[in-house]
């Protein structure tokens, strides 16, 4: 199954109206984008680098949340897989600005928009700190906003690791993460 690009515009209002299907819903330039269900691996991912990064930001005044959480950048809703923020930035429904950092963990069907226009709108609305992470691979490719431009500051591929300092310090280890 693949991302749907529904050919239709919605607004931000009829994006809210739809039912929870627990499919992700995204609004990207006004287009509604929708995706399947991830698989077992993006979940194992997701789940090991929740409880990494939860366990890394005690002590910070950042928040780490697991999709969906909606992230408003102008005129686009997005669902980032994990989403970091000061707590008293997320509203009822998310966040209505950048998060301090957005991942995105890759899925056959989501590559192509997470390295593409996503990746393009995370920039343009400054979000400091993006990560794509490949569970099949196993890695991690940290990119750091830089005078308004993505740099790739550290990639992880395999048992290697990767030592973050930002949004806060953690090592990561892509092989270990693959595995849940």
């Amino acid at each position: 199954m693949s991302v749907m690009p529904v050919n239709n515009m919605l607004t931000r209002g009829e994006l809210d109206a739809l039912p929870d299907d627990g499919l992700r819903h995204e609004l990207i330039d006004g287009v509604f984008v929708m995706s399947p269900a991830p698989d077992v691996g993006h979940q194992r991912m997701l789940g090991a680098l929740y409880r990494a990064l939860w366990q890394a930001s005690q002590g910070s005044q950042l928040e780490v949340l697991v999709a969906p959480v909606d992230v408003v950048l102008g005129s686009s809703v997005v669902e980032p897989d994990i989403v970091v923020a000061r707590s008293e930035e997320f509203g009822e429904r998310g966040l209505a600005s950048a998060p301090a950092l957005a991942v995105e963990i890759r899925s056959q069907s989501t590559a192509w928009l997470d390295e593409g226009r996503k990746r393009s709108l995370y920039e343009e609305h400054g979000v400091a700190n993006y990560w794509l992470v490949d569970p099949a691979a196993p890695s991690v490719t940290l990119l750091l906003l830089v005078t308004g431009r993505y740099v790739v500051a550290a990639t992880a591929r395999g048992d290697h690791t990767v030592e973050v300092d930002q949004p806060f310090p953690i090592t990561l280890n892509p092989a270990v993460l693959s595995r849940g």
